[in-house]
């Protein structure tokens, strides 16, 4: 691969989806782009970055994006943040919302569903969340995954991995090698294409955010950008869960851990946190953190979708 053909993919995948890959990240960018090469008739990966330069090839570009998008996961994927859900978060959740009987839920980087419906099935087993109204968001930048994830069909191997024997039996039909969930547990999550580098605010507030193993791939004024956009979509009691090596120390004050809980995050309260931050977080303007793109060396300046 020609250094240009590196520095001009990774460029276009970074604008259009804040994704960082450094050099060392050569041969991932190869081999998830070989495949969509081959897709369009190209030799190379280096003939994919000639293409770009070129008009009309809006289509290419999404694939690209969509080829370096990580979709690695499976259900109840490190159990801790699920123990944390079951043990931490729900009782702190039915008791300050016991008279609205209401709770939002944002996996940010659904991916194939695994998680928010690791979720489903947690708020559906327990009996004490009769009567009341969830709703489960889960966005992801690629549209191959969310339809997936919409039609929770799921290889043997991918059950395989994570999910208890009984919630296979219960909430699952074998269909040859194929298993398909529920369908009223699949109808407990609204599924939508978002691009988190976009706004926030049509999506409303949530109570609890799982934002797990994506911060990883950004950096850090980028890291900083999305978690005060994600705070300003909560209450003060709201909870944010991150990837096990994920942390907020040091990239920003919105968020502070919950001692002794692995990769849990609350709201830092007014009286709390550093005044420039949460007069922010109390609803003044704060400008993004991030600039404005440049002007775009690709042909197509067609927007990834949002949610």
């Amino acid at each position: 691969m020609k250094k240009e053909t590196f520095d001009d993919i990774s460029s276009l995948v970074k604008e259009r989806s804040g994704i960082v890959l450094t050099r060392e990240k050569e041969y991932l960018l190869e081999s998830r782009l070989e495949p969509v090469a081959r897709r369009y008739g190209m030799q190379s990966v280096d003939d994919i970055a000639g293409a770009l330069r070129r008009p009309g090839q809006s289509g290419l570009i999404t694939d690209v994006v969509e080829a370096m998008t990580t979709n690695e996961t499976f259900f109840f994927r490190d159990r801790t943040p699920f123990d944390l859900f079951k043990n931490e978060m729900l009782p702190h959740m039915k008791t300050a919302r016991r008279r609205e009987k209401k709770l939002r839920i944002w996996c940010a980087a659904a991916s194939m569903g695994q998680e928010p419906y690791s979720i489903s099935m947690l708020l559906k087993e327990d009996p004490s969340m009769a009567g009341w109204r969830t709703e489960i968001l889960g966005t992801d930048i690629s549209n191959e995954a969310l339809e997936k994830a919409k039609a929770g069909l799921y290889s043997q191997f991918e059950v395989q991995r994570g999910l208890p024997v009984q919630l296979l039996v219960k909430y699952f039909k074998q269909h040859g090698d194929m298993w398909q969930l529920d369908s009223a547990i699949r109808a407990m999550v609204q599924y939508k294409n978002f691009n988190l580098l976009n706004s926030f605010t049509l999506h409303g507030r949530f109570d609890i955010v799982f934002c797990r193993n994506v911060l990883i791939y950004f950096d850090q004024p980028t890291k900083k950008d999305i978690l005060e956009r994600i705070a300003k979509q909560m209450p003060e009691d709201g909870f944010l869960v991150l990837g096990a090596a994920e942390t907020v120390i040091g990239i920003t004050d919105a968020f502070k851990s919950v001692p002794g809980k692995r990769g849990l995050f609350m709201i830092n309260r007014k009286d709390e946190a550093k005044a420039p931050l949460r007069a922010g977080l109390a609803g003044a303007a704060v400008k993004p953190v991030l600039p404005r793109p440049a002007a775009s060396r690709f042909a197509s300046r067609m927007p990834l979708k949002a949610g």
